[in-house]
């Protein structure tokens, strides 16, 4: 809700600062310059941050929460917090709405991976275009093998820190290492942002709570 006031403000700001602009001659150009660069920061603050670099947990789960008609982002907060029953209507919904096998495999790996179905994931990742995310899957299929030593050395081609040290800490966690686990996850935490960040809080709430109790009341 606060969000919505939010973006029903800014919007409103917008359309009274153009309507006095066009009401005193102003110059069409510099109209339509001011419209754009206001559209593009309402645009940065409403979504391009909470998605990609808010730290705080509650906003990002606000704005997954106001994202019901984008399902590309609403399936993050659904498998966040297992919701079984949306999540195979949103699975669908995406399925619909993108028809190309290398955007589906994202999500078709995501989603084999909630539902530990590794078939799926194995069938998803040759699709996945993205290097980093591939090879994430691809360790998580190591790793669900036993093969420890093989996700560990196949990991460090992924750029992205807080995928590399979030497969880390699965390692150590399965070796029983829990302080070396617990110690890797909340680094991961750390060099994560928005949505990431999101996923990682959740999932470390149930497997790991001792890496985000500080941040526990968000």
């Amino acid at each position: 809700m606060k969000r919505l006031r939010w973006s029903i403000f800014i919007y409103s700001v917008l359309f009274v600062v153009v309507l006095f602009m066009v009401l005193n001659d102003y110059s069409p150009i510099l109209i339509v310059g001011v419209a754009v660069v206001a559209g593009l920061i309402a645009f940065l603050t409403q979504f391009y941050y909470p998605a990609a670099l808010d730290k705080r947990v509650d906003r990002v789960e606000s704005f997954l929460r106001s994202q019901k008609n984008n399902p590309a982002l609403y399936i993050q907060y659904i498998l966040a917090n297992r919701l079984e029953d949306e999540s195979k209507t949103v699975m669908e919904q995406l399925m619909s709405k993108y028809k190309r096998a290398t955007v589906q495999a994202t999500f078709k790996a995501a989603y084999g991976l909630y539902c530990k179905d590794m078939a799926a994931v194995q069938e998803a990742v040759p699709y996945i275009r993205n290097s980093d995310y591939r090879t994430y899957y691809e360790t998580a299929l190591l790793l669900e093998d036993g093969k420890s030593a093989q996700a560990r050395e196949h990991l460090e081609s992924i750029r992205k820190q807080w995928m590399r040290l979030a497969l880390l800490a699965e390692i150590e966690l399965k070796a029983g290492n829990s302080e070396t686990a617990i110690k890797l996850a909340k680094e991961a935490v750390d060099a994560s942002r928005g949505v990431q960040r999101y996923v990682l809080h959740k999932e470390y709430e149930r497997t790991l709570p001792q890496a985000v109790v500080a941040n526990m009341a968000y």
